[in-house]
């Protein structure tokens, strides 16, 4: 059913976008960004910015339409489906998660979508813990999870979301067991993690600093490959504390299309796209994203680096033994 399906989609889209000399006269109506987050938050914020910025540059409107829900399957699933020749789909790293995390989805990740545009270059995230745990270093931490093997918990915003993900890359890593503690959501996972009913949780620089600044929790390491300018100078990284030259976990966003668009159709909005989001307007609103980098990447080397991370998460899907039922849409 998934290769028919697949095959179906990809004929009628190709129908629907125009020929490369028609690319021209491209757009013929309206263009959508298929957002996977619910609107209001700082993702959806860039999103439209960016749209607005597109729109003029390309004489069309382009509207982003939220589709919440299911870890991004939902929202997936739309543009993979979609036969207008006229959406985008706005990613992050559950896209890449999601590949092997369910192993029964309608569309594949990957053939199914052509890489457009990094929206926001990855930025680090950070380790915290209370306040109160007698723990100074992410050194620490490791040793008390040696001495207490499945005792040490980490929250997350759910199973299988990349918080979760980055927990089971360092106790695979670090070679410690750790409890998961999934929750609904990040806020109520960093509420408990700041009233001490759990040990750690990887997080956002930003969702963390209210609780980082009323010492309510403590920061022992950020998860980037080298340090971040925009976190404190003193904060080490996962890699160099625990010399695990491998590990690195990052936030992130792209634009994808379906796998039919042309390509120099896909060329072009690139090209648009890394000269809006190097606009000043655009580089405070990704700042909040934790971006510190202005994306600049050719969609090609967008593709490589999604599937460096596909494959990077599978490695570590794999080693937890994790597998999900397709949640319905």
């Amino acid at each position: 059913m998934h290769r028919m399906l697949n095959r179906r989609t990809l004929v009628v889209s190709a129908l629907a976008f125009p020929p490369s000399t028609w690319a021209a006269t491209w757009p013929t109506r309206p263009l959508r960004i298929v957002l996977p987050f619910a609107a209001g938050g700082s993702s959806d914020l860039v999103a439209r910015l960016l749209a607005d910025k597109l729109g003029q540059a390309l004489g069309s409107p382009v509207v982003v339409e939220s589709r919440a829900g299911a870890n991004g399957i939902i929202a997936s699933e739309a543009v993979a489906r979609s036969t207008d020749g006229h959406s985008l789909l706005w990613i992050s790293a559950a896209h890449a998660i999601n590949a092997s995390l369910y192993p029964r989805l309608l569309y594949d990740s990957q053939r199914d979508f052509a890489p457009v545009a990094l929206v926001a270059s990855p930025g680090p995230m950070v380790i915290a813990v209370p306040a109160a745990l007698p723990v100074r270093s992410l050194s620490d931490l490791i040793a008390l999870a040696r001495r207490q093997p499945g005792q040490v918990s980490y929250a997350s915003a759910g199973i299988g979301n990349v918080l979760h993900l980055a927990g089971e890359m360092l106790a695979q890593q670090a070679g410690v067991q750790l409890l998961h503690v999934p929750y609904k959501g990040a806020a109520p996972a960093l509420n408990d993690l700041a009233a001490g009913q759990v040990n750690l949780m990887f997080n956002s620089a930003l969702a963390a600093a209210p609780m980082v600044k009323d010492g309510r929790v403590r920061l022992l390491a950020q998860t980037g490959a080298q340090r971040s300018p925009a976190l404190p100078a003193d904060l080490p990284t996962v890699a160099e504390t625990l010399g695990l030259t491998g590990f690195q976990v990052t936030g992130w966003f792209g634009l994808l299309a379906p796998a039919a668009m042309p390509a120099d159709l896909v060329g072009r909005l690139n090209a648009e796209c890394v000269r809006i989001l190097a606009l000043p307007e655009l580089r405070e609103k990704l700042a909040l994203l934790g971006s510190a980098d202005t994306p600049t990447q050719s969609a090609r080397e967008f593709g490589a680096f999604l599937a460096a991370e596909t494959d990077r998460y599978a490695r570590v899907i794999r080693a937890a033994g994790l597998r999900l039922e397709t949640p319905s849409s």
